[in-house]
């Protein structure tokens, strides 16, 4: 591999009426382009749309670089009224521009890379606010338009969502999974094999599992779930965009989040939180020994990514208690199942 050079993304977008980028798809991004393609598209520029003739001549490069499937895509976009571009991150910076920000979007749900796997500062202000409809991104400032040019034609525009983020099923959808609300799993989400996400779960961008898992809570961003662990119903993950500061959130293997339950400390392995209970980098835990007697009151800080705990809420007193969780809960092979 060439010194530096990242991933690359052959897309084809959508523009607004000034010729500004609101959207790109990459269908078949790929990590660590090789030395020839590199060498040959160095100079490229990430946020420009590409001529006829430019894609041509990116066909033959492509294929000249051995990067076959590439060379494909690029000769089925050739003839395409939409725009295209090809991005090459040479290495991995923040994204300047919206073909650059998608490009990073797609190597998180195509499981390129896994969350915080890759520099996504300055995301936010890269991307614009789009209205996304039944007939695509729309500008926010040529909606009005749109909904009367549809209304004089008989239609209605459906506007499914404003928002910076797209819903990822419309750019990628990886193998082994089950999603019942797709609007709620957003482009840039990781969701590995096995994983069930249930209608009122959510996964952010930069966060996700890394199956099989049942999520029906919220997977907040910068989030990482581990194999074999459940967010029941209503249960929630604090992201550091929520305030929780710089400590990178998250769940190792085999655990368990109840109902309405939720943690701003990152889990170890095989860990419990009961139904109702919401950990804070602050809550006061107190520690109970094998015979269940009381040794300290500590910050729940202080147990972050310690494996075989369970946190209960004592039905008495309303302290919150710890102790070492010897029968984590294990997942229902039937339930998880996507054949």
């Amino acid at each position: 591999m060439s010194d530096g050079m990242f991933a690359f993304g052959l897309g084809v977008g959508t523009h607004n009426s000034r010729g500004e980028w609101l959207e790109v798809y990459f269908p078949t991004p790929i990590m660590n382009p090789s030395p020839a393609l590199a060498d040959t598209l160095r100079e490229c520029d990430n946020n420009a749309a590409l001529s006829g003739a430019e894609i041509e001549a990116l066909e033959s490069a492509l294929t000249a670089a051995g990067e076959s499937s590439q060379a494909e895509l690029a000769a089925r976009f050739r003839h395409t009224k939409q725009p295209v571009v090809a991005v090459l991150l040479t290495a991995d910076g923040q994204p300047k521009n919206v073909p650059e920000a998608y490009l990073k979007l797609h190597l998180l749900s195509h499981r390129l890379v896994k969350p915080h796997g890759t520099n996504l500062e300055g995301l936010f202000g890269a991307l614009p606010n789009v209205a996304w409809t039944n007939e695509g991104a729309v500008d926010i400032e040529e909606l009005p338009e749109r909904q009367l040019s549809a209304r004089l034609r008989g239609e209605v525009l459906e506007v499914s969502c404003v928002d910076k983020f797209p819903k990822m099923t419309n750019y990628v959808v990886p193998t082994g999974l089950r999603i019942a609300h797709t609007a709620r799993v957003r482009l840039g989400a990781y969701l590995g094999e096995g994983t069930t996400v249930m209608h009122e779960g959510f996964v952010n961008f930069n966060a996700g599992t890394e199956g099989p898992g049942m999520i029906e809570g919220r997977i907040s961003a910068g989030v990482l779930i581990g194999a074999g662990s459940d967010l029941g119903g209503g249960a929630s993950t604090m992201g550091t965009l929520s305030g929780g500061g710089k400590l990178v959130n998250g769940m190792g293997e085999g655990c368990l989040v109840g109902a309405n339950g939720g943690t701003g400390i990152p889990l170890g392995d095989r860990c419990t939180i009961e139904a109702g209970l919401y950990l804070t980098a602050g809550t006061k835990v107190t520690i109970l020994d094998a015979a269940g007697a009381a040794v300290e009151t500590v910050r729940a800080s202080t147990l972050a990514a310690k494996s075989d705990l369970l946190f209960r809420r004592n039905s008495t007193t309303g302290a919150v208690e710890c102790l070492t969780n010897r029968s984590a809960v294990e997942l229902n092979e039937e339930l998880h199942a996507h054949n």
